[in-house]
């Protein structure tokens, strides 16, 4: 209350910010992978040259398309395969190299996690395969 000659109590301010409009992204809008390379990914992996190891993969930038992951398990780019054992679904990949040990964990595209069946809100363990 404003008693006196005092000042009154401001206002709320208003925002500035325009309204959200239209639907909200949902990871399906992201997902973009053509048949041809969902196909591709999905497909008898090749004979692996053994497993670099368990990781544990977070959601990598969902804007980027692709079948990928990128993991300090390697060094260089190359193709592999992930298996995620809690399904047993396995997927071929790039693996990109990330600095960091080689316990870091690991990002792996929206795409792949998807196929995967893996949660997208979770931390995953996958099997990383080298081809």
């Amino acid at each position: 209350m404003n008693q006196g000659g005092g000042t009154p109590p401001s206002a709320p301010q208003a925002t500035t910010r325009p309204p959200l409009t239209g639907a909200p992204i949902r990871p399906e809008d992201l997902d973009t992978p053509t048949a041809a390379e969902r196909r591709a990914a999905a497909a008898p992996t090749p004979a692996a040259a053994g497993s670099l190891g368990v990781t544990v993969a977070s959601l990598g930038d969902p804007a980027r398309s692709g079948f990928w992951m990128e993991t300090p398990l390697v060094s260089a780019p190359t193709r592999g395969s992930v298996l995620y054992r809690a399904n047993g679904r396995r997927l071929n990949v790039d693996l990109i190299p990330i600095g960091g040990p080689a316990t870091g964990g690991s990002r792996l595209s929206l795409s792949a996690m998807r196929m995967l069946d893996a949660p997208l809100t979770a931390l995953p363990q996958v099997e990383v395969f080298a081809n």
